[in-house]
């Protein structure tokens, strides 16, 4: 069955940060401090999706996915990140679970999607080795709780954001300037990927995946200086994360002038275990340039000539493709199964005088982007699922609320849901599929 399905995240969308026993997260954290966030937005309400989680569900059911990919707060779920676990928190995702269940609607479960517990963070984070032991405990606990009934379990959401991001540039929690010194957050990250998908399949889990954010790089022309500069921004951004689970080593960082000495024996073995699939989270292609300094050995150059999203990102859909049938061009036979874990657009949505949201920018977006998906399986990628960003308008990290990527428009103000043109959109195509496998006909 090809998974069609919506996807959000625990602090984007939960809001009671301090109901039921939750502890403090790094994103709780972060907000909190004047001048991270525009604005002074934080996760504190969000979408109030723990109180209303009933009504989102139900629209969910309404679009006619048959998927959902949420994440579970380690906070909710272990407030200090180890130790004692808050029951109140699996039940939370229990109901949640049972009620996409008694509607069909296959749970896709991420287990970390960026809000470490802070007490974590406090004694290292993901640049401390422990962590990833901690993570597979905190893994074991969810999955004993869920397991019987989620077929699909993600470890990680974007390890490269969040290392480049929280780590090396300091704009998304937990907000340090790290720069090179940042990589063995990457080698942790996986290492807790590899220790969590163990732990997962030892208490029964169905399929174990883990999702990367990636992008096709294009050097900004022949020049030899540009090439060596897109190879080795590629390597950092897309090979990093892909190479060491799907090949079993790192790729050389020698453009970089580093080594991953945190690299012990026996850890790329943990790393590498078979996986039921990749996630993939695709939103643009990067075009890249000769440095003009002495710093990194790339610069971004820039992409023109299409249309942009809110974000400034270009509208780019036969990327898709395009990456897609790189990944299985360059790992061959040791690419599983790949699932589109994210794709969407943010738009400057708000309701007309009619309230009804009109995002044709979105519909085109996602028309344009299906249809890459389409001329990918084609082309022979065993692509097994696509999930839009967002359900929901939510809390966009650094941006607050003022990007919205959801199919439904959230006021946040009240709460109140508004389906947007494009839920409806959607929902006509997923209606007209011929067979549970087929991709939505164009309107």
């Amino acid at each position: 069955m090809f998974l069609w399905g919506t996807a959000t995240a625990s602090y984007q969308i939960e809001g009671a940060v301090s109901e039921d026993g939750r502890g403090v997260s790094v994103w709780d954290t972060f907000a909190g401090e004047p001048g991270r966030v525009r604005d002074g937005h934080t996760g504190e309400v969000a979408c109030d999706h723990y109180h209303r989680w009933p009504e989102d569900v139900e629209l969910m059911a309404g679009l006619g996915v048959n998927s959902y990919r949420f994440s579970v707060a380690w906070p909710r779920v272990q407030p200090t990140g180890s130790g004692p676990v808050n029951q109140a928190g699996l039940d939370f995702y229990d109901r949640l679970v049972d009620a996409l269940c008694a509607r069909d609607i296959v749970p896709a479960v991420t287990l970390f999607h960026w809000d470490l517990p802070q007490a974590l963070e406090d004694r290292g984070g993901w640049l401390d080795r422990d962590t990833a032991h901690r993570f597979a405990e905190y893994a074991a606990v969810v999955a004993d709780r869920l397991a019987d009934r989620v077929p699909m379990w993600i470890t990680l959401n974007e390890p490269f954001v969040h290392m480049v991001f929280g780590y090396a540039l300091g704009t998304h929690a937990p907000g340090r300037t790290l720069l090179l010194d940042a990589l063995p957050v990457a080698h942790h990250q996986l290492l807790g990927h590899g220790l969590a998908a163990a732990a997962l399949r030892e208490r029964g889990a169905g399929r174990v995946l883990i999702t990367n954010n990636c992008t096709p790089v294009r050097a900004a022309s022949a020049d030899p200086a540009d090439v060596a500069a897109a190879h080795a921004y590629d390597t950092l951004h897309n090979r990093l994360f892909n190479d060491p689970v799907l090949l079993g080593k790192y790729p050389d960082m020698s453009a970089y002038g580093v080594r991953l000495d945190c690299v012990r024996d026996g850890d790329l073995d943990l790393i590498s275990a078979p996986l039921d699939g990749l996630g993939i989270n695709y939103y643009n292609p990067t075009r890249i340039a000769a440095p003009s300094d002495e710093g990194l050995p790339f610069t971004d150059a820039g992409i023109t000539g299409y249309p942009t999203t809110a974000f400034g990102w270009p509208v780019v859909p036969d990327g898709l493709r395009e990456l897609l049938t790189g990944l299985k061009a360059r790992y061959g036979d040791a690419l599983p199964p790949v699932y589109v874990t994210e794709n969407g657009c943010s738009q400057h949505d708000e309701p007309g005088p009619d309230g009804t949201v009109d995002d044709r920018a979105r519909i085109d977006y996602l028309d344009g982007h299906i249809a890459a998906l389409d001329r990918a399986r084609a082309e022979g990628v065993d692509v097994r699922g696509y999930y839009v960003w967002s359900l929901l308008d939510n809390f966009e990290w650094a941006e607050g609320y003022h990007q919205r990527f959801g199919l439904v428009h959230v006021d946040f103000a009240t709460g109140r849901r508004t389906p947007k043109a494009s839920y409806h959109w959607l929902r006509e195509r997923l209606a007209e599929r011929t067979g549970a496998d087929a991709v939505p006909r164009k309107p």
